[in-house]
């Protein structure tokens, strides 16, 4: 196959992300990945490549080294797709300056990705799915900086004694196995025939916002929303015009009451699924403490690609950084608050050599911390 073959690259598609330095060698093919709008922020990439059908490809990512978590491209295997629907990993090196892949496109059409890419159209659908359901109603629709809806699902219903559970994902929008993990619980809330859900629905109402950042994952961004805000880092002070995600669903929850919060992230860098709380705010106590570690030693159990070993270090009791949704929402609403985190990588106790961390793996723990919510219902 003659490496001069016309090869064409883009990312001018929902989540795309690349810019290309160099393709006048297909053998050889140079791309940068693309900093987020209105910030400095850069590692997610997804990009198609077209005509390089059974062509041996090296593609390199020049400016790997200087995105935002270096140490997340060791032990790193980028994702590829032939058909959009499954992503398989592809031989990956990173000598520290420039991430490298390998790969032979079996068709002359396949896309690449940091991460299995969660669509906004494939949003939207599965929110009129869930919407067909008697236990859902879209609770609200406020707007983001751009004018897209934000989406908060009610699944259950609310009354005096019902505990309040609220779900948020993808506040980094590169994040995107968030929104897998929230698709698995969404499919296990509204399944009729799950004994668990009936249950936990008899006693409990949950909000779901499943993308709290969709200008930030149309623009194909990995931290920011449209305005270059972190949306994790303005819980304590969102301002209307430029985090309007955050100021909406807190005055919801404000309304609403939290008595437990997940909010679900992606790590770069660490090959574990893992649990960071809120044990550094000022009212943290013993009980707090034990019910945490039960709520993470149960996921543990139920689910083995969850561990406890390895993650995030605990800040100082009354030293927590109260513009993190989890901090923010422990401290003011009292409630058993967590980040959820999933790796980029595989997990490394857990692999699999041929699809790594994925979103149906995603999808399947997701729909595990339910077991684990029901567990503890009686003492949120």
């Amino acid at each position: 196959m003659d490496s001069k073959q016309r090869v064409t690259i883009n990312s001018q598609f929902d989540g795309g992300n690349i810019e290309v330095a160099d393709l006048s060698d297909a053998e050889d093919i140079q791309l940068n990945v693309r900093t987020d709008r209105q910030s400095k922020d850069c590692q997610w990439f997804y990009f198609r490549i077209a005509g390089a059908g059974n062509l041996h490809s090296r593609i390199r990512i020049l400016n790997a080294g200087q995105c935002n978590y270096p140490a997340g491209w060791e032990q790193y295997q980028a994702v590829c797709s032939d058909d959009l629907q499954n992503w398989y990993r592809v031989p990956t090196t990173y000598d520290g300056t420039e991430l490298v892949l390998s790969l032979q496109p079996a068709t002359d059409c396949c896309h690449i990705a940091y991460f299995a890419p969660y669509s906004l159209h494939r949003h939207y659908e599965r929110i009129s799915a869930a919407c067909r359901s008697d236990r859902c109603r879209l609770e609200s629709s406020t707007k983001t900086v751009l004018g897209r809806d934000l989406e908060i699902l009610r699944i259950g219903e609310p009354g005096p004694n019902r505990r309040v559970c609220w779900m948020v994902a993808r506040q980094h929008p590169g994040e995107t196995m968030a929104e897998w993990w929230i698709e698995g619980v969404v499919d296990r809330l509204l399944d009729p025939n799950d004994a668990v859900a009936r249950s936990l629905l008899s006693n409990m109402v949950f909000y779901v916002v499943p993308n709290m950042n969709p200008d930030g994952s149309f623009q194909g961004n990995l931290r920011t929303n449209a305005a270059g805000v972190n949306l994790n880092r303005v819980w304590d002070r969102p301002d209307i015009h430029t985090s309007p995600e955050v100021y909406w669903v807190k005055k919801t929850m404000e309304a609403t009451g939290v008595d437990i919060c997940f909010d679900v992230h992606g790590d770069e860098a660490l090959p574990y699924n893992f649990i960071a709380s809120s044990e550094g705010i000022a009212d943290w106590n013993d009980s707090r403490q034990q019910l945490l570690d039960s709520f993470k030693s149960t996921l543990e159990a139920v689910n083995p690609d969850f561990q406890t070993r390895y993650g995030y270090p605990v800040a100082p009791r009354g030293k927590a950084n109260l513009s993190f949704c989890t901090n923010c929402t422990a401290a003011e609403f009292g409630s058993l608050s967590m980040t959820h985190e999933m790796p980029f990588k595989d997990t490394k106790g857990t692999p699999d050599d041929i699809f790594g961390w994925s979103p149906a793996r995603s999808k399947l723990l997701g729909a595990s911390n339910l077991d684990v919510v029901h567990a503890h219902m009686n003492k949120l």
